[in-house]
């Protein structure tokens, strides 16, 4: 079964068990992408469960720790993003949900089936996977965790998947300093 944030919904037809026999599968059901209010993925979630419509919502494992205590968080793989198969009659209930922004059809049915079965097979695996940020040389940028919260500065270079090299300029001079690139924003 998909690791799903909070609660498990339905995962989709014939993952973890072979292939699949048709674009629609044998419930003749479609996939769609709910992009969600900020922060809603998992309450989006929950509203799938209560009304029965299949939901996928791929998460990992986070691990922080604060002040001597080590919490372990599962945090969405694609913040503002849930995957949802729906009849065409479920489309309209879907649409009054208040956590959702937008409702995304998805044009390659198959193809998006072979590629969400890839992320919740690497998942499952427990292999080390992230979202890559789209965070690049020369963007300007805001720390979002840690004691350096809110300051602002350039993306100096980027190191791996993980570990940028962050330019802070102050009085004229500036000073480096590497962080995670999840704990960066775009400005």
């Amino acid at each position: 079964m998909a690791k799903t944030c909070g609660s498990t919904a339905h995962p989709p037809p014939g993952h973890g068990g072979g292939g699949m026999t048709s674009v629609q599968g044998s419930n003749g059901l479609l996939w769609f992408v709910a992009h969600t209010r900020p922060r809603c993925e998992k309450k989006l979630l929950q509203f799938c469960e209560r009304d029965g419509l299949a939901a996928t919502l791929p998460c990992y494992r986070a691990v922080h720790k604060y002040r001597g205590k080590t919490v372990v968080f599962q945090k969405p793989l694609f913040p503002g993003y849930v995957f949802l198969q729906l009849a065409i009659e479920q489309r309209a209930r879907i649409l009054q949900c208040d956590h959702l922004a937008n409702l995304l059809e998805v044009a390659d049915q198959e193809l998006f089936i072979h590629q969400l079965e890839q992320v919740l097979r690497a998942l499952e695996a427990d292999c080390e996977i992230r979202l890559a940020p789209t965070i690049g040389e020369g963007m300007r940028v805001k720390i979002t965790s840690g004691p350096l919260r809110g300051i602002e500065g350039w993306v100096e270079q980027r190191h791996g998947m993980s570990t940028v090299l962050l330019r802070l300029d102050f009085i004229g001079q500036a000073a480096a300093v590497k962080m995670e690139a999840t704990d960066l924003e775009l400005i």
